[in-house]
Order: C-alpha cells, then sequence, then structure tokens
C-alpha cells in the first residue's frame, strides 16, 4: 500500500480529493474505485505498483490518431475504476480484480526502453485512480526521453490534473455522453468535470476525445451538441466514433454502422479530423 494524494480528514472519516465522488470513508472503507482505502495512517492506494496488463500496441489502437503515428507505444493497465459504466468493455479489469503483478516505476521504464517504443500509455482500466504510481512513472519516463500517453475517461479534480498534467504528453478523454443525466444514470458520475479536463489538458497536451456509441443511448441532437462543443475549443481535436459491442450488462446489439458513419458525416463538417473505430 502507498500513502495516498489529495485527501483531507473530516471528524474522523478521511475524504478523497481526486477525482469528483469525494467518497468521504470511515476507518477501513474503500472508495467507489475500490483501489483507495481509510488505514489507520491515513488514505492509501491499494493498487500502487500492481498491474494487470502489459502490451506493446500500434499507437492507434490508443486511439490515437494525430500523434506520433505510426510508432508504438508500451501500454500498462493496473485494475479498478471511479465510473460503473454497465456496457463496460473492459469490465474484467475495470469492475473485478484481475490477476495481477508487483512492478516498480523503474522496471516500467527499463522495459519500455529495452521494447524501443518511444511512449508508454496508461490504459486498459481507469488510470486516473492509480494515481501515484502513473505520476512516478511518467515523470521517470521523462527524465529517460520518453513520452506518456493517457487513456482516461477524465473524472478527475482540477487539483491533481494540474500536477499531472506537466507529465503528460497526450491524451485521449472518453466522454461517454453529452448529457448529464446520462452520466448520472448509466455511469454513476457527472459530465461536467469531463469537460473541464478536456479544456484544461487541451491547454498543456495533445488531445483527442473517443465517444463510444452505445445502442439506444445517444440521439443526433446531443452528437451535434457534443461536437459543436468540441469544434468551439478547437476544430483540430480528433474525435473518435467508436462502435459499442454487448459487454458486461448491457446486452442491446451492436451499434448500427450506417449510425456510426452518419454520427461520423455530421462531425466532419465542423471537425477537421473524425474517425469510426471498431468497425
Amino acid at each position: 500500500m502507498k500513502p495516498a494524494d489529495f485527501s483531507r480528514f473530516i471528524s474522523g472519516d478521511v475524504m478523497c480529493m481526486l477525482c469528483p465522488h469525494h467518497c468521504r470513508l470511515a476507518l477501513g472503507e474503500t472508495g467507489i474505485c475500490r483501489v483507495r482505502r481509510h488505514e489507520p495512517e491515513g488514505l492509501v492506494s491499494l493498487s500502487y505498483g500492481k498491474i494487470s496488463s502489459v502490451q506493446i500496441d500500434p499507437i492507434e489502437k490508443k486511439p490515437l490518431a494525430r500523434f506520433m503515428s505510426g510508432t508504438e507505444t508500451y501500454s500498462i493497465g493496473s485494475y479498478g475504476c471511479q465510473l460503473r459504466c454497465p456496457y463496460c468493455q473492459n469490465y474484467h479489469l475495470a469492475m473485478e480484480i484481475p490477476k495481477l503483478w508487483k512492478i516498480t516505476p523503474q522496471t516500467i521504464i527499463e522495459q519500455a526502453l529495452q521494447a524501443g517504443t518511444p511512449s508508454i500509455s496508461y490504459t486498459y482500466n481507469e488510470p486516473l485512480i492509480n494515481y501515484e504510481f502513473v505520476i512516478e512513472t511518467a515523470t521517470l519516463a521523462k527524465d529517460a526521453g520518453l513520452y506518456n500517453i493517457l487513456v482516461t475517461n477524465g473524472y478527475i479534480d482540477p487539483e491533481p490534473l494540474k500536477t499531472l498534467l506537466p507529465t503528460i504528453d497526450a491524451m485521449n478523454i472518453d466522454i461517454k455522453s453529452f448529457r448529464d443525466r446520462t452520466y448520472r444514470k448509466m455511469c454513476g458520475g457527472s459530465l461536467k468535470p469531463v469537460l473541464e479536463t478536456v479544456k484544461t489538458a487541451n491547454k498543456s497536451c495533445h488531445v483527442e476525445v473517443t465517444t463510444l456509441l452505445v445502442t439506444n443511448m445517444h440521439t443526433m441532437e446531443e452528437m451535434e451538441e457534443l461536437v459543436d462543443w468540441i469544434a468551439h475549443i478547437s476544430a483540430d481535436i480528433p474525435l473518435h466514433v467508436s462502435r459499442y459491442f454487448p459487454r458486461y450488462r448491457w446486452h442491446e446489439p451492436p451499434t448500427n454502422l450506417n449510425w456510426v458513419y452518419e454520427i461520423v458525416e455530421m462531425a466532419k463538417r465542423k471537425l477537421t479530423h473524425v474517425y469510426a473505430g471498431n468497425c
């Protein structure tokens, strides 16, 4: 276990200040993310130095279409997530506890250098909840001349994001819906913090946005509003419109391909770079 950053004590409880949930935890309780717990010494990270996945991926798989194209990236993941999407495509990592092994940030750097990959991607599960391990590894990676990529749902408070961003070179941020009620009903979170993450990160590093088109969850009007919002920030932010497949607790059929391509064509009228994913 590792002492966790961004917490404060309230009447014997500890409040995690990493993400907008602000979980208030009595002694022994674990947050929504399942990796941050109130121990006698304070808030600790249960997932520090524990990884579930290591793989060398094409950078386009993250997906990143306009950053270091044609290169491979050393991808690592752990477990846990602070959202609860019933259609989660990586639920075995986000919602369950997979087989884990221990590793140090320095070992990750050494393995990435040996593999000859110019970047490290923090991905698969939600990397922001593994904040301490990510920021330590990313700092060492930068010192070693490696680039850092974060594949994330963007659900983080402003202060920890501001602290993390100097170590990050590129982010793919998942905007699950452009409706706050959908975020609350489907994901157990809220939309505004994610939008703030996109705006803040875009001033600091390369940003691309992904929206998974879940069957029976989005409307054309909503997607038009999302595209308008992105275009207002910058028409050059790439948008990935991805096809959903049934996973976890959501059993609707895969996204209709015509619907995916219709959204892509609509988005291309206002954004410079739009891509269809999982097609």
